[in-house]
């Protein structure tokens, strides 16, 4: 867990946004090209923080991607008064990092997930209740016309009802796209973690959500570094130190009965008593709420109907330095069936946009 300014577990979602400007430069080369007779598709993976934008060949195929930072929220805080309205802003966002593509090829297909169909979005879709299947997304999108006559179909997240509601929106998308690189006999019963600032951990049954789970790991870790005494001591490192991040782990299972909010304030005491240096606190305080939250993992996994003390399979998705920590983390706890997913949100849009026949093939 390292962020652009403290150093840890959100290294590279933060580095990520850091250098959107780039990407920008980067991609806006094969944005503006002419017409691509190969594409098929194009998919928005619109977040809170920042939207991304897809052009799928067949089969999915990324073409072309483009990445700008026009979250939901960053366009919430534009001022009113320059925009006509709140749709304005999010259709202008769309023709910014769609507009070559749109204009080459007006009949392609567009499918959307994430904040977008938020309440807080462009237009809010409803929620599907958990137990859902994830290959039945294709059949409740949320249809959306621009003023400009565009056609956006936003996909519907997903929402646990009871005593404990919890919900998801954009993870749905991922856990569909993480299933697709994974043979059928391997997620017959499995867990989808997809590391991130609101970590999610979906029990499956199948290509089913039976159930999931949300960790604030990420953003309680930033707010950590940034907003306690935490960082008075705590230095930004640019690599990543293991050591440190297993002695975080260890800390987790040796002591983690104290609960996390003790535990943490040895990050304080260590680094008083001159047991970590500056640069190894962010690398133990990652592995430290990392272990805490396998930890919690391993009670869920007893709560299963798999056999006792047989853990269950772990398909990980998301952005790799953040899925290796969770890697490192739960083989230490001997989870040994993990495995790491590529490009999780685009197989994931190219597998909806198939599920409603906008395009061929699955």
């Amino acid at each position: 867990m390292r962020s652009a300014s403290s150093g840890g577990f959100l290294r590279g979602v933060q580095e990520k946004q850091n250098n959107l400007d780039q990407d920008q430069a980067d991609n806006g080369k094969s944005n503006a090209t002419v017409a691509d007779k190969r594409a098929q598709l194009i998919a928005l993976d619109w977040g809170t923080s920042s939207l991304r934008a897809y052009l799928l060949g067949q089969s999915g195929t990324i073409l072309s991607q483009v990445s700008m930072p026009l979250g939901v929220m960053q366009l919430k805080q534009i001022p009113k008064r320059n925009l006509c309205s709140n749709s304005k802003a999010f259709e202008n966002a769309f023709e910014q990092a769609c507009g070559p593509w749109l204009r080459a090829m007006p009949s392609l297909p567009v499918v959307a997930s994430g904040m977008v169909g938020s309440r807080e979005g462009w237009r809010e879709a409803p929620y599907l209740c958990v137990p859902a299947d994830v290959s039945d997304l294709g059949k409740h999108l949320t249809k959306l016309e621009t003023s400009r006559g565009r056609t956006i179909q936003i996909v519907p997240g997903l929402v646990r009802r009871g005593e404990l509601v919890n919900v998801m929106r954009g993870e749905e998308t991922q856990i569909l796209g993480a299933l697709t690189a994974i043979p059928a006999d391997e997620r017959r019963k499995a867990w989808v973690c997809l590391p991130g600032t609101h970590s999610k951990w979906a029990f499956m049954n199948g290509t089913t959500v039976q159930d999931f789970e949300t960790f604030m790991t990420g953003e309680v870790f930033a707010a950590l570094c940034e907003h306690t005494i935490l960082r008075r001591t705590l230095k930004q490192s640019s690599s990543f130190l293991p050591q440190a991040f297993d002695r975080g782990l260890q800390v987790a299972e040796r002591a983690g009965h104290l609960g996390v909010l003790s535990n943490v304030f040895s990050v304080r005491a260590f680094a008083l008593t001159g047991q970590l240096t500056a640069k190894e606190q962010a690398d133990y305080l990652s592995g430290l709420l990392i272990g805490h939250e396998i930890a919690a993992l391993s009670v869920l996994d007893a709560d299963t109907d798999s056999p006792a003390r047989e853990l269950l399979p772990i398909i990980l998705a998301g952005e790799s330095s953040l899925c290796m920590r969770y890697q490192r983390a739960l083989k230490s706890k001997h989870y040994r069936k993990v495995t790491m997913v590529a490009d999780a949100t685009a197989r994931g849009l190219w597998k909806i946009a198939a599920q409603a026949n906008f395009v061929a093939g699955g």
